[in-house]
């Protein structure tokens, strides 16, 4: 609370502060959804200044994503899943419930489940997540000494005068508030070795192997190739789909994660059994099936 103000009560202070209608906050209030130091606080509460209040803010109407996690291998030390296009990581921005961790602290019964990475929302394939909270630093520092060995598969269009494999290193920039990354002159900061595996009907198939991590880096690395990822809405140009709109989705998958067990220092290394079906099937990606 401030310093000092002219409500006598904590509703009308919260009434002028937050950007909810009024009757919002009598409903909390009267829910005992805001509390203090000694619990939830009456509709009348008065005004204390320098005091705290907690509470949880409303979430936003989320679409459904009909796409399950599957759990690839649980131990007592950490989760790998396998993550549906259009699910989210981790609760940001209009994606809460619907999100990986949410689910899988529900479904597990492990409330105190973290992410040691992330995927970005549109990308399906594997990550892993720790049980213990204290032990999370101790997988993201093999993320970043550049530990994990991440593999990708991608479906993107077949250029035959484009000479493959070949090692992509640009600058990628991404700044806050611009939903697409840049590639920027400069030292490069981003790796990426490009590999075809096949090719026919004009579509081909992608082994992608990043060696480092920036936002997009893959989707940046092969719009700059002239073959765009299949399904991107950011590249080579942003298109606005609606987030209940699960046709055509990328097609980027992170098929394999490997990784030297902190304790044991033994390599431990999981695959996903998932498919791209604009490969499988690419009348149906087409369609929207």
């Amino acid at each position: 609370m401030p310093d000092d103000g002219p409500w006598a009560t904590l509703r009308d202070h919260l009434v002028e502060r937050l950007p909810v209608p009024p009757a919002r906050v009598d409903a909390m209030l009267a829910e005992g959804r805001i509390v203090g130091d000694d619990g939830p606080l009456a509709p009348d509460a008065p005004f204390v200044p320098r005091s705290v209040v907690w509470f949880h803010r409303d979430l936003p109407d989320e679409a459904p994503v009909p796409f399950d996690v599957e759990v690839v291998h649980r131990d007592d030390e950490v989760v790998v899943v396998d993550k549906p296009h259009f699910l989210a990581t981790i609760p940001r921005g209009r994606h809460v419930r619907e999100t990986a961790l949410v689910r899988l602290r529900h479904r597990l019964d492990l409330p105190f489940l973290s992410p040691a990475h992330r995927l970005d929302r549109v990308t399906a394939g594997l990550v892993l997540f720790v049980v213990d909270p204290s032990r999370r630093g101790t997988y993201q520092n093999l993320f970043r000494d550049r530990r994990v060995t991440k593999v990708y598969e991608a479906v993107a269009p077949h250029d035959p005068a484009l000479d493959l494999p070949r090692v992509v290193r640009s600058r990628i920039v991404k700044e806050r508030g611009v939903v697409t990354a840049q590639e920027v002159p400069g030292e490069p900061n981003a790796e990426t070795l490009v590999e075809l595996l096949e090719h026919r009907d004009g579509l081909a198939r992608y082994r992608l192997t990043p060696h480092t991590g920036r936002t997009h880096q893959l989707r940046v690395h092969m719009a700059s190739l002239g073959v765009p990822l299949l399904g991107d809405p950011f590249y080579p140009e942003v298109r606005d789909v609606p987030l209940d709109d699960f046709r055509a989705p990328l097609q980027l998958l992170a098929r394999e994660l490997a990784f030297p067990d902190p304790r044991t220092g033994q390599e431990r290394r999981f695959t996903s059994p998932r498919t791209l079906q604009a490969w499988d099937d690419a009348d149906g990606w087409r369609a929207g099936r």
